[in-house]
């Protein structure tokens, strides 16, 4: 049989923590994390991703906190194409990653007091269930979970709220190319003995999942608005509405300070009425400015997206195949590194929960992108049925450990401070886990990437490229006002 393409027991110390000025998180020699530190934050990177997208984070932690104060983790055993395995697999990966250097700290004597955690795309989402595991083995009881912040990660998954072949044809081979990652992103999975996604599962509120969530301090989320091509707005930001289709039918409104990236997050947008609009020639002129001007881009992928088409498909095979053989092993867990023990129970308390078959159907059964005039309130009353028993049931045990969940404004989502927006026509169960996430509490702060069409990756500054410097006011709000030490 195959090796694991790791083994946690042969990696040694220095291996273990990052340094952005070395590659693939090792440190520089003759460096040593001071003793006085007792506050430990992990980074996640994404899909496909590797520990060095995570370098300006990094770097701009170290830079902000001392050495006395901060140790940084930029978990890198999930990385490159063993991203394609899975929240549930990546979880557990990040999971006895994260266990095996607090062991190693406690060895050589530090005293973690603090844990964060920062998921970026993917890497949100494999971070939302290692600290379900991390919970519900003791480790929040010995530390505390301070903060937990995503960026540009799909926590609604990624099937488009569009109808007609289009939409049938992307929800169902895009979920096909990206193997176990694929399916739980486009929500066609089934977790476990659930009969629902692992999507679902992470936002019940019976879920050690949610249990987890709820114990962090501060939960904060940063959301592109446009030119995102990874994971949208509305699933980035845990959104009903999209205001952001159109940028010339609103006025946005920039948080001080941080002009003009950051939106107010109390009052993003405000919907310029009819009679304010550029004249229908003017619109049109314009636009046919742009498409002039982009001519010569869209010539160009004429020619080279059939070609990278076939290449990410027969890629995309390859790795499905190498996945499910990885998949396979990390289930047997033959090699002994650990992973067995991570199979606990996900709920909170013992109880049988399901959501009707039909929800899987809803998405490709609309017959628009939004929901009819007036219905908004439907579908509201669909995910409150859908997660009220499930809620009252986790009160009494969340309450229980006396986790403190402060729903302020600024958690509450943009469809509720913009009436003026239609409702995406999202799944009953999209709206369930909106809901559910809702009800926890985050903190949300749209961003607006102007100089990149690449928004995904400048906003946490993937690379040290000029189109992405817009990305560090993001990491400056974000240590500002959200990474509380």
């Amino acid at each position: 049989m195959a090796a694991l393409p790791f083994d946690l027991r042969s990696i040694d110390r220095q291996a273990l923590f990052y340094n952005p000025d070395m590659a693939e998180g090792t440190r520089k020699s003759g460096s040593a994390t001071p003793s006085k530190a007792s506050h430990l934050v992990a980074l996640v990177h994404g899909l496909w991703g590797n520990a060095s997208h995570l370098n300006y984070l990094v770097k701009a932690l170290r830079e902000k906190y001392g050495e006395e104060e901060l140790i940084v983790h930029a978990c890198r055993n999930n990385g490159s194409s063993l991203t394609y395995d899975g929240i549930e697999v990546g979880g557990e990966r990040i999971a006895k990653e994260i266990e095996d250097i607090l062991q190693e700290l406690g060895r050589d004597g530090y005293n973690i007091t603090k844990f964060s955690i920062v998921g970026y795309s993917l890497g949100g989402l494999v971070a939302r269930y290692a600290v379900g595991l991390l919970d519900s083995k003791g480790y929040f009881d010995k530390m505390s979970p301070t903060n937990f912040t995503t960026f540009a990660t799909p926590h609604l998954g990624v099937r488009t709220p569009l109808t007609g072949y289009q939409n049938h044809l992307w929800n169902v081979l895009g979920a096909r190319t990206l193997s176990a990652s694929g399916r739980q992103l486009f929500m066609i999975d089934k977790f476990r003995n659930t009969d629902r996604p692992i999507l679902s599962v992470l936002a019940d509120p019976n879920s050690i999942f949610i249990h987890a969530l709820a114990r962090f301090q501060h939960r904060s989320l940063y959301t592109n608005i446009v030119n995102d091509r990874s994971a949208v707005f509305y699933t980035t930001g845990i959104s009903r509405t999209d205001p952001f289709t159109d940028l010339s039918r609103i006025d946005i409104h920039y948080l001080k300070g941080y002009e003009p990236v950051i939106l107010d997050a109390d009052h993003p947008v405000d919907l310029i009425p009819n009679h304010e609009l550029p004249s229908f020639y003017q619109r049109v002129r314009h636009s046919s400015q742009t498409f002039l001007h982009r001519t010569p881009i869209f010539l160009a992928l004429i020619l080279l997206i059939p070609v990278a088409t076939l290449a990410f498909l027969a890629n995309s095979c390859v790795q499905t195949f190498r996945s499910r053989r990885r998949i396979q092993l990390h289930e047997t867990d033959k090699h002994g590194v650990g992973f067995g023990m991570y199979r606990i129970p996900y709920m909170v308390r013992e109880m049988r929960v399901g959501l009707e078959d039909a929800f899987e159907n809803v998405n490709s059964a609309q017959e628009q992108e939004y929901l009819p005039e007036g219905s908004e309130e439907i579908a509201t009353g669909v995910a409150s049925s859908s997660v009220s028993t499930l809620a009252n049931a986790s009160s009494e045990s969340l309450s229980s450990e006396k986790t403190d969940i402060d729903v302020t404004n600024k958690d509450k989502s943009i469809a509720e401070r913009s009436p003026d927006f239609s409702t995406l026509a999202l799944t009953s169960m999209q709206f369930a886990m909106i809901k559910a996430l809702d009800d926890v509490g985050f903190r949300k702060h749209p961003v607006y990437i102007h100089k990149s069409s690449h928004s995904h990756a400048a906003i946490i500054v993937r690379a040290p490229r000029p189109a992405f410097e817009e990305g560090k006011i993001v990491v400056q709000h974000w240590l500002d006002n959200e990474f509380h030490i």
